[in-house]
């Protein structure tokens, strides 16, 4: 939508090939359905260091569009927004149809024709060019292409990672897509128990053979079948190829801010001021209610054991426990959960200065289709922006 809006806006005559019944289904879910729409870094090198490898290919791409044009986009057409945690920003609204308003609306001012429900099955290429699309029997012709068919998450959009099967088949290098930003799940029970329960300023460390491999910090979900949120999502990359070489413990920093000794004396403080109290009732103003009974069973001490009656050992383990809440990794879930996919075309085939194949003069690729990892965070949709503004602002 972003690309077809700046085409048009320029005066071409622009047609919007639709998979779906309907336009931006995968926009509408993204988020919670609330859409993180960037990431209110200004600063285009750091912002583009979370690219990782893909970082330094981008440069050109974000000094035509940044962070500051996109917010410029949304905001001068009545859609106000707001920076939470992360710097991710995210529409007053708090609904992804505010944004798909505005790209809607920005398509047809600008006179975009729109053809759903019309699924493409590949590229018509005569000696080098692209000339036309498959769509069902018709070929439908045109001068220039753009592709933004997205990855392989969240098939049931209709991001079932066709357009890589069309860029192979004329001659472009695809790196097989895998899931990515996806949440994880975990052979302990008990975190069916605690559903729906969040926790933020948690320090996650995964661990292979007691040996630690990475860690992170920030806010976790607790889910039917292990732990997703923002800080899980970004490093399940990293706990998928640590599971190709064995088993994967994940251990949570419940307090990260209290040190071995603080957390000692703290307990020590609660204990004396309760001392008549049952252990079990100790720990809420410590712990989030949720977690507390979860807590109380994995230390090992009996629940009905008064504070003063707590030994040194235990309070010793119950320490240990905090700081190292174990939960052994199941496997990450598939791409009908992943906020993205990783994988797509190869860097070095695309002019990032106007998102053009180097394959074939008249083809652009954007968004997803390209083989650019990110964090969760508004960091995917920056991206979209940009390229999608960049190829329609090249088409010629």
């Amino acid at each position: 939508m972003m690309a077809a809006g700046r085409a048009a806006e320029r005066g071409k005559k622009v047609l919007l090939v639709e998979k779906n019944d309907s336009l931006g289904k995968k926009l509408l879910i993204t988020g919670g359905g609330r859409c993180n729409v960037t990431n209110a870094e200004f600063d285009t090198r750091i912002l583009l260091s979370k690219f990782k490898d893909g970082g330094k290919f981008l440069f050109s791409a974000f000094a035509a569009w940044n962070v500051t044009d996109t917010l410029a986009f949304f905001n001068t057409r009545n859609m106000p927004t707001k920076i939470e945690k992360e710097k991710r920003v995210f529409p007053v609204s708090d609904s992804a149809r505010s944004v798909w308003n505005v790209l809607v609306d920005h398509i047809k001012k600008h006179g975009v024709t729109i053809q759903s429900d019309s699924p493409v099955s590949g590229f018509v290429v005569e000696d080098g060019v692209v000339v036309g699309i498959k769509i069902k029997k018709e070929i439908v012709r045109a001068k220039n292409f753009i592709l933004a068919t997205g990855g392989t998450s969240r098939p049931e959009t209709g991001s079932t990672g066709d357009g890589y099967k069309w860029l192979r088949e004329i001659g472009h290098t695809v790196i097989e897509p895998v899931p990515s930003l996806v949440p994880v799940a975990v052979k302990d029970a008990w975190v069916s128990r605690i559903v729906g329960v969040s926790l933020t300023d948690i320090k996650i460390t995964a661990l292979q053979n007691g040996v630690k491999q990475t860690s992170s910090k920030g806010k976790i979900l607790f889910t039917h079948v292990g732990i997703s949120g923002p800080t899980v999502l970004n490093m399940s990359k990293d706990v998928g190829e640590l599971l190709k070489y064995g088993e994967v413990v994940l251990e949570l920093d419940i307090l990260p801010t209290y040190d071995h000794a603080k957390l000692n004396a703290t307990l020590q403080e609660i204990f004396k001021t309760n001392d008549k109290k049952q252990f079990k009732n100790s720990l809420s103003e410590l712990l989030p209610s949720a977690l507390t009974p979860i807590i109380v069973e994995l230390s090992g001490i009996n629940s009905e054991t008064k504070c003063n009656s707590v030994t040194r050992e235990e309070r010793m383990k119950l320490i240990e426990l905090l700081k190292h809440v174990p939960l052994h990794v199941h496997k990450l879930l598939g791409a009908d959960k992943a906020i993205i996919s990783s994988g797509g075309v190869v860097l070095d085939e695309v002019d990032f200065k106007t998102m053009l194949s180097r394959k074939h003069p008249n083809l652009y690729l954007v968004g997803d289709i390209l083989n650019i990892d990110r964090p969760s965070g508004g960091y995917s949709l920056q991206l979209c922006w940009t390229t999608g503004f960049v190829a329609g602002d090249s088409i010629n």
